[in-house]
């Protein structure tokens, strides 16, 4: 078990990562240092949870995130199903190993929107398929990011 930030990211600002959690992606995004705007971050390729663990440490740390928010895949109808019982105990492992936030939030039609606007550019479909779990991640987190100013 590790305490984060670490004295590395002590001088940062601290920053919000997100996660749109797959079964062979994980999409990765994180907060700019005024908590305005959301950038993507290379996709996790999953292999195992130590790689993704120990891929994840290594954001962390360099980044200098405080909290982390996952998109919750909920069916249209709001009623969770195994994908997001698989969501949740992810969560709970971060929240273990990383002692920081995790929090959960809705992400219905993110991966769709990410798809939408993907198709609407000239990228190639090979290179699509390589970003759109970033694209839902930075989806993931702006919708966050926006709820929370609205929040407050």
């Amino acid at each position: 078990m590790e305490n984060f930030p670490t004295e590395t990211a002590a001088s940062l600002p601290p920053r919000i990562l997100a996660l749109d959690f797959g079964s062979r992606n994980i999409g990765l995004a994180v907060s700019d240092e005024l908590g305005l705007t959301a950038q993507g971050l290379p996709t996790c390729r999953r292999s195992n949870k130590k790689h993704d663990f120990n891929h994840l440490r290594h954001v962390i740390r360099q980044y200098g995130i405080s909290e982390i928010v996952m998109g919750l895949p909920l069916r249209m109808s709001g009623v969770e199903g195994i994908q997001a019982e698989k969501v949740q105990e992810f969560a709970e492992e971060l929240r273990h190993r990383f002692k920081l936030p995790v929090h959960l939030f809705d992400e219905r039609l993110t991966s769709v929107e990410a798809n939408r606007v993907l198709r609407e550019t000239d990228m190639s479909i090979r290179r699509r398929a390589e970003v759109v779990d970033q694209l839902a991640a930075v989806l993931i987190l702006q919708s966050f990011l926006e709820f929370r100013r609205s929040s407050s």
